[in-house]
């Protein structure tokens, strides 16, 4: 499937077009002298972000469309575009990963002999949103609910409506224990970058959702990325707060749980505004009753954290 032309814009450089003015960057202009080594970074919404933050007047960044939006048409110009690339971060993708050869390995393959390489891990951690979750499961089409892609799995459960009901005690401690662990667990698989560390003491501005860190994360994360790269420290490459469209609550007994400063927020806020997570807990009653295949789903993908958060 071709891309339109707004895409292409969006991506000019993976398309090889020249910019217009129109399209220059709005994070400030990036270096362009061929002399400086190409980085590029591939994986889900985390590796733009890291992309922006890995900026620096010592190297030149490509914006590349995500992963999991790479088409057919997409891999001839990546592997053109790796071909010439010095500085590649990749969050591990397995080969044949949605049908196309875009695998970590595969894209590897086509680097120069003396490119050099750091991996990352997908950064998840429950510990602030402990009953919300995110799945795509290859097979099921469409399986984000409404306003917020985001399940909650006291929804999910039929345990509450919108939910304020309390987890067991040392529920909140033992759902941020696991998340660490699995952060652990995938970089000792792949020899990524370790990011594990930086969850020892939560914050709420860690996270906006459970699959989104803030720049309090993924700042130094692409610090720790420059490092593994050989390239000098360096300030992060823009200012702005990174995916920061979407808050999740932080609810009281997360807040209890972690000493964290500051009220409670219970509900959402998108795209700036308020959004009452009353109104979510509706909306998501409805599409589970539209799709119960996704429900399903959700139970059995997470019995484990449904029984931990009591909701079993």
């Amino acid at each position: 499937m071709s891309r339109s032309e707004a895409e292409q814009r969006h991506y000019a450089a993976f398309h090889e077009l020249a910019v217009r003015v129109d399209d220059a960057p709005t994070d400030g202009p990036e270096p362009t002298d061929p002399s400086l080594p190409q980085l590029v970074v591939i994986g889900n919404c985390q590796a733009e972000s890291l992309r922006l933050l890995l900026r620096g007047t010592d190297v030149r960044t490509v914006r590349v469309p995500p992963a999991h939006e790479l088409t057919a048409d997409d891999v001839p110009r990546l592997q053109r575009l790796l071909a010439r690339t010095d500085l590649f971060v990749s969050q591990p993708v397995g080969d044949g990963y949605r049908g196309l050869p875009i695998g970590t390995d595969q894209l590897a393959e086509h680097l120069p002999t003396d490119a050099r390489t750091a991996l990352v891990t997908p950064i998840r951690y429950h510990g602030l949103h402990p009953w919300h979750v995110v799945a795509h499961p290859p097979g099921l089409e469409d399986p984000d609910p409404p306003v917020v892609a985001y399940h909650d799995l006291r929804v999910v459960t039929g345990r509450s409506h919108g939910g304020r009901d309390e987890p067991p005690p040392g529920a909140v401690e033992e759902v941020g224990r696991r998340s660490v662990a699995e952060l652990e667990r995938r970089e000792a698989l792949h020899g990524s970058v370790v990011v594990s560390d930086l969850f020892a003491t939560p914050r709420r501005d860690m996270m906006r959702t459970v699959n989104h860190p803030g720049n309090s994360i993924l700042e130094p994360v692409a610090a720790r990325l420059r490092e593994a790269l050989g390239l000098d420290p360096a300030p992060p490459g823009l200012e702005r707060p990174v995916l920061d469209a979407v808050h999740a609550p932080v609810e009281a007994p997360v807040v209890a749980a972690w000493g964290l400063d500051g009220d409670p927020e219970p509900d959402w806020r998108v795209q700036g505004e308020r959004v009452p997570a009353s109104y979510v807990a509706v909306e998501h009653e409805a599409f589970y009753r539209r799709r119960p295949a996704v429900a399903t789903l959700l139970r059995r993908r997470f019995a484990e954290l449904i029984e931990v958060l009591g909701l079993g």
